[in-house]
């Protein structure tokens, strides 16, 4: 039975972000889930998002509309803009269409505008915690600002009625930090997009690989904190093992074009979406993932779905879903020398190699967006009460 109707109530949804498909990015994509889910289930959202170049049109289509800001450019991030305050516009559009609840995704000067304006109006939040953004600051050159970007984001969520996270390992992690009233919320997977049936033997050869060849894949973008160095590191020893083996790199960043000239060796694919990206999960044998700055890693499952032996450090998605050995292969988080040593192992044992991407992808078919979307509508309804709905 849809949720809504045996609720008998749909709900008001103001969802503000910095990031929406068609861009391609963990945030955008997981973030278009949702809303496709909840409004399946007969709920409204309004979502504000920054005007992203001047041919970007608001859409509005039954249960969802859109409102844009505006924006300004993210450094480091081409072809993505982060709201500018707005707290005055957004004062005014929720006296005149009141949500029941504002969900904000991302924590910059549009966030925190309608955070501000929420709590004006008496309006309950939720404010998700998605990205370590401070933990990015020493790959940015600006580690002075990791404790204060720490500090912001503690008094940001801290301010909301609550935080929702991926993982329990982060409601700890948080809730030791400071944060008060975070609640877990996991991300699903489309097992209809992603499984081992998209292999393709012509994307294979167009590799250069044929049935013998393994093929290491890694789905990232192509930045100083996803830890690239690492996964390179990391096949250079799984080739010293078997010269046959290849490596594609699946996506696009500012340090591309530096990688792509160093290491001419690997087959560099560009931002790949849909069934192209899901072909090219699937195509692959092995998927190491050496980032250390995540909260969750859709990646990790989307791999796992496609029937990939996976290597990950030990914490995020890789740590919820992972057993070591039985479905894929976990490494101490930060330990360089284990990863690459896991990774030159498991190519040398073909059998061992099939075992874990039968084991990984079984493993991960309870992860449905129907089940998590369920989840956060059971946020969105409790959230919403508080303020006597």
């Amino acid at each position: 039975m849809n949720v809504a109707k045996k609720c008998r109530v749909a709900l008001k949804i103001a969802l503000v972000t910095e990031t929406y498909p068609p861009e391609v990015n963990g945030v955008a994509i997981t973030l278009g889930r949702m809303v496709l889910g909840v409004c399946q289930r007969g709920h409204e959202i309004q979502l504000i998002r920054p005007r992203q170049h001047k041919l970007d049109a608001a859409v509005n289509q039954q249960n969802y509309r859109e409102t844009l800001v505006a924006g300004m450019p993210i450094p480091g991030y081409s072809g993505l803009k982060s709201g500018l305050p707005a707290k005055g516009f957004l004062l005014r559009l929720w006296q005149s269409q009141r949500p029941d609840v504002v969900h904000i995704v991302t924590e910059g000067p549009l966030g925190w505008s309608a955070l501000s304006a929420a709590r004006d109006l008496e309006i309950p939040v939720i404010a998700d915690f998605r990205t370590n953004f401070h933990s990015y600051t020493q790959h940015y050159g600006i580690g002075l600002l990791n404790r204060p970007i720490a500090a912001y984001l503690r008094h940001f969520h801290n301010k909301a009625t609550c935080t929702l996270v991926p993982t329990a390992e982060l409601q700890v992690q948080l809730e030791q930090q400071g944060y008060r009233n975070v609640r877990v919320v996991s991300r699903g997977v489309d097992t209809k997009l992603f499984n081992p049936a998209r292999r393709s033997s012509a994307l294979r050869a167009s590799w250069g690989a044929d049935s013998s060849a393994p093929v290491v894949i890694l789905v990232s973008r192509i930045a100083a904190e996803k830890n690239l160095l690492v996964a390179i590191k990391a096949f250079e020893q799984m080739r010293s093992v078997n010269p046959q083996a290849k490596m594609v790199l699946v996506g696009d960043g500012p340090a591309r074009a530096k990688l792509q000239k160093q290491h001419p060796d690997i087959l560099f694919a560009g931002m790949q979406t849909g069934v192209a990206l899901a072909e090219h999960y699937a195509s692959g044998d092995i998927f190491i993932y050496p980032s250390l700055t995540e909260t969750y890693g859709n990646v990790t499952i989307e791999a796992m779905a496609s029937g990939l032996a996976t290597i990950a450090y030990d914490y995020a998605a890789a740590r919820q879903h992972i057993t070591h050995e039985s479905n894929g292969l976990l490494a101490p988080l930060g330990d360089t020398q284990a990863f690459i040593r896991q990774a030159a192992m498991l190519i040398a044992d073909t059998p061992r190699v099939q075992r874990l991407r039968d084991a990984a992808c079984a493993s991960v078919q309870n992860l449905s967006w129907d089940h998590i979307t369920e989840k956060i509508e059971t946020v969105l309804f409790e959230i919403a009460s508080k303020a006597g709905r």
